[in-house]
């Protein structure tokens, strides 16, 4: 697990953060060119509580990349046979080569909200946390590149943004019965949610929990993070600036020692280091 923690850098400027919003995604879209050229195949989770931030971010993320070659996956309720055959159910969405995926909530679903909430039963979530990680090991073994990235807020952000949502002319739509039950449930997806990051983050596919108290700093450093992970044709990632200047957000533990607080320098020259999760 790498955890981001930039709620330090809450005075970021508008200004600066269009600027640099829009030097990540001409990146981005040099990394979707690569990802065509070479049919690589890229799937990037995006999970989170209720007004994190996940739409929103695969929204600026998304668009101007090439449409025929990326595609959005957001899932409805599944069918009984789905609930039961759960993971196969989302193998039907995976990126063909020369494709971006992103999940606006994904098969993780079901060990967050689904569990929390008592939607799936607890073998069938046992079974999904038995065996979510050694799936995902094998996709990676098939050349998908899985990315899985969780936006984190403060209680009282969530509910902060809920009651705008719910007063608004123009999205009051997006608060549902569901998503009034999850805020009664704050604890239990705590929980549920920690599970997820002990148990299945590993190193091909770790999590990755980025604060998003402050959507623009969330959003540039999904962008960041993303385009670190390849080494794509033509990659010039602009330095960040003043407001990410010294920025320690990286950890991970060799021989059982943990290292925190490192930059990211001093976590790729250790990443070969690690231990395996």
């Amino acid at each position: 697990m790498i955890e981001f923690d930039v709620s330090h850098y809450s005075n970021i400027n508008p200004d600066r953060y269009e600027k640099e919003k829009r030097r990540l995604q001409i990146e981005l879209l040099k990394l979707q060119k690569w990802v065509i050229t070479k049919k690589k195949s890229i799937a990037i989770i995006f999970e989170g509580r209720d007004t994190a931030g996940k739409t929103g971010s695969i929204s600026v993320l998304s668009r101007y990349l090439i449409p025929s070659n990326f595609r959005l996956v957001k899932l409805g309720i599944p069918t009984k046979n789905e609930s039961k055959n759960w993971l196969k159910r989302y193998e039907k969405t995976l990126p063909k080569k020369g494709e971006i995926v992103f999940y606006d909530r994904s098969w993780y679903t079901r060990a967050l909200v689904e569990i929390t909430l008592g939607y799936c039963s607890k073998a069938q979530y046992a079974a999904f946390m038995k065996n979510v990680v050694n799936w995902e090991k094998n996709l990676n073994s098939k050349n998908t590149k899985i990315i899985k990235l969780y936006l984190s807020i403060n209680k009282d952000i969530q509910q902060d943004r809920l009651k705008k949502r719910i007063t608004s002319p123009l999205v009051h739509w997006k608060v549902s019965e569901t998503d009034m039950k999850m805020i009664k449930e704050w604890d239990s997806f705590t929980f549920y949610k920690n599970e997820v990051f002990n148990r299945t983050s590993h190193k091909k596919s770790p999590w990755i929990i980025i604060n998003s108290n402050i959507k623009m700093v969330a959003i540039l450093n999904a962008f960041r993070y993303i385009l670190e992970q390849f080494d794509y044709t033509n990659k010039k990632i602009p330095k960040p600036k003043a407001w990410s200047q010294g920025l320690r957000n990286y950890e991970l533990k060799v021989n059982n020692v943990p290292f925190k607080n490192l930059t990211l320098e001093q976590y790729n020259a250790l990443k070969g280091l690690a231990d395996a999760n």
